[in-house]
C-alpha cells in the first residue's frame, strides 16, 4: 500500500473522478447506439461496423480527461475539426450528436457537478464541430 506523506494533497483527474475508464467506454457505448439508428448521423461514420469510431472517441475522451495517452500514441494530434471536415456538420447534425450524447451521459449516474463539467466540454466541442450554415 502506498503511503501519502501527512499534508500531501492529491488530487484526481476529473477522468478517474469519474470512474476512469469503465466509465468512458459506457458514455461512448451508449452515444454509438443512438447514432446507429439516426439517420442524420450514420452516414458519417463510412466503416459497416461502428466500433472503430466508438473505439476512437473513447480513447480520445479518457485523454481530454486525464487518462491514458493511447489516444495520441495511436492517432497523433487530435486536430478534430480537420478530421471532420469532409463531413457536412450542420446545425441539425449538431442537435443530433447532443441528443444521443445527452441520453448517454444521464445514463452515468454522475454528479450535479460531474455532469455539468462534462456536459459544459460536450456542447462545446459539438459547436466546435460546425462547418456548414443552415
Amino acid at each position: 500500500m502506498n503511503e501519502i506523506p501527512h499534508g500531501t494533497v492529491q488530487e484526481q483527474t476529473f477522468y478517474e473522478q469519474v470512474g476512469g475508464e469503465e466509465t468512458f467506454r459506457r458514455l461512448v457505448h451508449r452515444f454509438y447506439e443512438g447514432v446507429a439508428g439516426d439517420p442524420l448521423l450514420r452516414p458519417m461514420y463510412p466503416e459497416e461496423d461502428l466500433g472503430p469510431a466508438e473505439e476512437r472517441l473513447a480513447l480520445f475522451l479518457m485523454q481530454y480527461w486525464g487518462g491514458p495517452r493511447t489516444y495520441s500514441e495511436n492517432r497523433g494530434h487530435p486536430r478534430l475539426r480537420m478530421r471532420h471536415a469532409p463531413f457536412a456538420v450542420d446545425r441539425a447534425a449538431h442537435d443530433a450528436w447532443l441528443t444521443h450524447m445527452r441520453a448517454a451521459v444521464d445514463e452515468l449516474g454522475l454528479t450535479e457537478e460531474q455532469d455539468r463539467t462534462l456536459w459544459t466540454y460536450l456542447t462545446y466541442a459539438a459547436a466546435s464541430m460546425v462547418n456548414r450554415a443552415d
